[in-house]
């Protein structure tokens, strides 16, 4: 009794192996990895604007950071890398339609998103901060004494930076812009009174056309991990992702592509 007892135990086990290894097998056949080998391209949506990130230069090129870093994933895969510029707020609706292959926008990971797309492990961590109106000086000193119905306060539309506006502002009159480059111009022309948005662009934007005419608050008040997003149900992708996005840390690659865009300005002379 004792041996038929045995032999129907492996019997069951096996058939669990081997209904288990024609599941991953399948699962492996499904993933997005899988379709991109296939079609030998990597379909990225991005959002051209989003300084240093991704940008347009004067050649009409998408170029930036985060575009880097995805050219350099293209080719540890062996296909052509291929952007897909859109407006911010479609880029998860085209993720789930297939349209694109994976999210490398500057994206934010919060569970709002998380609950519709999976992300792979952040890239970059960042948080919001405040462009200022120079008219503000001693006024406001911190983004809390914005929230006053006085106050005009911008941002992207469908980013962080607009959450962050409406849930920690909510007294302050909100405008949104498609282009967080012409939120920051509302700012700088007298038309708002601060920008809320992530510390990269505020730097930057600062930094070129922002001296003597705006304060930057820049400590950032949110924590905000930047990630790639990609289809839910995938882990042969999310391991592959993961597993890249370490070894360009750790190689020097992610370093040499940092210094060139957030500590080096030789670029911004090639952006429209």
């Amino acid at each position: 009794m004792k041996r038929i007892c045995m032999m129907l135990i492996m019997v069951l086990a096996l058939s669990f192996a081997a209904t288990a290894n024609a599941s991953d097998i399948e699962l492996a056949r499904k993933s997005t990895l899988n379709s991109i080998l296939k079609s030998g391209e990597l379909r990225c949506g991005i959002a051209s604007g989003y300084i240093p990130f991704q940008m347009t230069d004067k050649k009409g090129r998408i170029v930036g950071f985060e575009i880097d870093l995805a050219r350099e994933m293209a080719k540890a895969m062996g296909v052509k890398f291929v952007p897909v510029n859109m407006e911010f707020d479609g880029i998860i609706p085209a993720l789930l339609t297939n349209k694109i292959d994976v999210i490398t926008a500057g994206m934010t990971v919060n569970q709002e998103r998380n609950l519709q797309i999976n992300f792979a492990n952040p890239f970059m961590v960042v948080g919001q901060t405040v462009l200022l109106n120079k008219n503000l000086a001693g006024k406001v000193k911190s983004y809390k004494d914005l929230n006053d119905p006085q106050y005009t306060i911008v941002s992207k539309l469908g980013t962080t930076g607009e959450q962050a506006a409406k849930r920690f502002l909510p007294k302050a009159k909100y405008k949104s812009f498609d282009l967080e480059t012409d939120a920051a111009l509302e700012v700088l022309n007298g038309k708002a009174a601060a920008m809320i948005y992530d510390l990269p662009f505020n730097a930057i934007f600062m930094a070129d056309q922002g001296k003597d005419r705006l304060i930057f608050l820049d400590k950032p008040f949110t924590y905000e991990p930047l990630g790639w997003g990609l289809r839910k149900g995938d882990p042969d992708f999310l391991n592959f992702l993961n597993n890249f996005l370490t070894q360009i840390k750790n190689d020097g690659r992610y370093d040499k592509l940092y210094h060139k865009w957030f500590e080096s300005t030789a670029w911004r002379k090639k952006i429209q």
